[in-house]
């Protein structure tokens, strides 16, 4: 089976390493001391406090696993080894959407990075993807499930990373 790697800028695998820290250290603790004050009431088969530090214990657990294969197979962007000018992960777009007569703003990101409500969209969704490689003044004709799409390429530049 092959497995394929997820590429992230600099700062989405530190927020992957992040979290990883966090769950293996501090929140395993918290876990471990819910488990502690819930055995603590006695009788564990009527004990909703330990079955839900339990289900907990589990989720944790889960993540943690998830991450850490993240983390295996990620591939992290040079970003300093992109040109400016051309659409690639770790760049801003604005573009101008025909379909809703607006510009429109989006920073391509690795898959596990994406929050579209926040105009953070994955290099593989379909727009991320029509984009990429593309410069300034090219329009992009993109295949979505909800229909076909057509924007212009107004502006790119590397994302700036205000948190």
């Amino acid at each position: 089976m092959e497995t394929k790697t997820t590429k992230y800028t600099k700062e989405g695998y530190q927020a992957l390493v992040d979290e990883l820290n966090y769950l293996k250290g501090e929140k395993t603790e918290e876990v471990k001391q819910s488990l502690a004050q819930a055995r603590s009431y006695g009788d564990l088969s009527e004990n909703s406090e330990y079955d839900e530090a339990k289900n907990e214990q589990a989720r944790v657990a889960t993540r943690i696993a998830e991450l850490e294969e993240l983390i295996t197979h990620a591939e992290i962007i040079d970003e300093s080894e992109l040109r400016e000018d051309v659409i690639n992960l770790g760049s801003t777009v604005l573009a101008y959407d025909y379909d809703m007569e607006e510009e429109v703003e989006y920073s391509i990101v690795g898959t596990n990075e994406s929050d579209p409500m926040r105009g953070r969209i994955s290099d593989r969704s379909p727009i991320g993807s029509a984009m990429i490689g593309k410069v300034v003044g090219d329009i992009v004709n993109v295949v979505a499930p909800g229909g076909e799409l057509k924007f212009k390429i107004l502006s790119v530049e590397r994302t700036k990373n205000n948190g």
